[in-house]
């Protein structure tokens, strides 16, 4: 071996500052993603603020400006991670909640609607907070408990999902739309100096030199769970996106009261994302026990199972008690996801592929509400839940024949000396 290979084989993943380094990342999550998702409830108040008046115009650049976020964050999401892994994923972090800070105070101060999406784009190219949260808790968590971890910051991510909007609909009458942005921007300044000050990375010379030379991909000797769990990563956000557009068109079709049909509909989609911050924690720590495989495939293939009644309901309360098991089922899986990349890689690579890995959920969290909108309009809405669900029993399938042969540790072991491997 080189001298490079000697170094990176001594690194050993997990930080004595692990529980520090998981709480300052839980709350700057939490606080990036409210941060990021509070314009949702105004963005076409706003976009008409700045100009727009033709009503179809309004929507067509609210799409654009929503959407431009997430399309920048996929391009870039690779290289943050590979730089991450060169230069430290503690710098990633500080980056993304200053350029964060900057981009969103701005959205404040926007002139027009081309100063707004050109402000959503930065956003999207300078940040990614949460994804770099997530690389940071892999690598210096023990791998024993990574899963366990990944879920309780899978819940702040999800639950500042769920808080942005209902924080979007309450600040505005108070202090303007032009004065939200600023208090968010206030609020990314604080993770931001949470991040600098208690944040405590390992500092890895071995690791920096074998990231250098070991080119990323072509240092994992089997892609094919990398591979497995880059698709199911854009499956998870494909199945959880997809049926976004008809929700409400669906919701009408079955509450006979029409005046009810927006509260019904927010609380049908309130009631996926309230399980899965239920059961992501509990499932890592499962997922630690008897391994990743067999969480990934079974709530794959539950929640497909459970997509089929979801397109033959009969009333309200029926749709919502399904989407709220339908999330816990998959509340698990994107630490699962995280770890098993994770476990499948060398520490020298693991920022970038889990980079990868955001990009794919991206592609799927795009490519979700317009295929979900097409089928929905030309086929009919139950097409569009049957439809999702073949594809995630599917993936279940798929996810199951891939998985290693080698029975995974509850202990982690298994999962370490595979590592300690890789990076020999």
């Amino acid at each position: 071996m080189t001298d490079t290979q000697l170094d990176a084989a001594s690194v050993k993943a997990g930080s004595i500052h692990w529980k520090r380094n998981l709480a300052v990342s839980l709350i700057g999550s939490f606080t990036t993603i409210v941060a990021m998702t509070l314009l949702l409830p105004f963005l076409p108040l706003y976009v008409e603020e700045l100009g727009v008046a033709d009503h179809a115009a309004i929507v067509q650049w609210s799409g654009i400006a929503y959407g431009a976020t997430f399309l920048a964050a996929a391009l870039v999401a690779p290289l943050w991670g590979r730089l991450g892994d060169i230069y430290g994923r503690k710098l990633m972090l500080v980056r993304a909640s200053l350029g964060m800070t900057l981009a969103i105070s701005l959205m404040g101060m926007a002139g027009n609607v081309w100063q707004l999406v050109a402000l959503r784009l930065f956003v999207g190219l300078a940040g990614g907070y949460s994804s770099g949260s997530m690389v940071l808790v892999a690598t210096q968590t023990p791998k024993e408990r990574s899963a366990w971890a990944l879920g309780v910051l899978s819940c702040g991510i999800m639950a500042g999902n769920l808080v942005g909007p209902l924080v979007g609909g309450v600040l505005p009458p108070v202090i303007g739309i032009r004065g939200t942005f600023l208090a968010a921007g206030a609020m990314i300044f604080l993770a931001f100096l949470a991040t600098a000050l208690l944040i405590k990375e390992e500092k890895s010379p071995a690791r920096k030199q074998a990231a250098k030379a070991s080119g990323g991909w072509k240092s994992i000797p089997d892609k094919r769970p990398v591979v497995a769990m880059l698709a199911t990563g854009m499956l998870l956000m494909f199945a959880n996106m997809s049926i976004e557009p008809i929700i409400t068109v669906y919701v009408a079709q079955i509450v006979p009261v029409a005046t009810q049909v927006t509260k019904i509909s927010g609380l049908v989609m309130s009631a996926a994302a309230l399980g899965s911050i239920l059961s992501a924690s509990w499932l890592g720590r499962l997922a630690d026990r008897i391994g990743h495989w067999p969480v990934i495939s079974g709530a794959l293939a539950l929640a497909g199972l459970l997509l089929i009644p979801q397109a033959f309901v009969t009333s309200s309360w029926q749709l919502i008690i399904l989407r709220f098991l339908m999330g816990a089922a998959l509340g698990g899986l994107l630490p699962c996801i995280t770890a098993v990349i994770r476990h499948s890689v060398p520490d020298s690579a693991a920022g970038g592929i889990l980079g990868l890995s955001v990009s794919s959920q991206y592609i799927g969290q795009v490519a979700g509400p317009i295929l979900g909108g097409f089928v929905g309009g030309h086929i009919g809405m139950r097409a569009v839940f049957l439809g999702t669900s073949v594809l995630l029993l599917t993936g279940a399938a798929y996810a199951w024949m891939v998985r290693p042969r080698t029975t995974e540790a509850g202990s982690g072991s298994t999962a370490r000396a595979a590592a300690d491997q890789l990076d020999a």
